[in-house]
């Protein structure tokens, strides 16, 4: 439903309103095609910024897979030790605790990384 009061205020023109209407009137200005590339290009940047990060985490995730298995059998290593004995018991299990907090330090790391990117 079309508003009464718009109506009338179209079809109601003084001299005034039809001068200031021919004065702002804008005919299209002929660019060959430049405002179409610029739109072009500024799709293709939005379209590798949305893009790039995600393809960046996808490469990162491949280089440190190995050394999140690693980092895996470690732990596991770790976990067998305190299933059958105390930990200090062991010199080896003594020696990965410096590898399992830099794993966890890693793992927090990525964790804020994540969370700041989303914003």
């Amino acid at each position: 439903m079309t508003s009464k009061i718009i109506n009338m205020a179209d079809q109601q023109q003084d001299a005034a309103d039809r001068m200031l209407e021919t004065l702002f009137q804008v005919e299209d200005i002929p660019d060959a095609g430049f405002s179409d590339q610029v739109l072009r290009r500024l799709r293709r940047q939005v379209w590798v910024r949305r893009l790039a990060l995600p393809i960046a985490m996808l490469v990162g995730a491949a280089c440190a897979a190995r050394p999140a298995l690693e980092l895996l059998h470690i732990g596991a290593d770790v976990v067998d030790q305190l299933a059958g004995r105390s930990l200090f018991e062991s010199v080896a299990a003594a020696t990965q605790w410096p590898v399992v907090l830099a794993a966890a330090l890693v793992v927090a790391i990525a964790m804020v990384t994540f969370r700041l990117s989303e914003e």
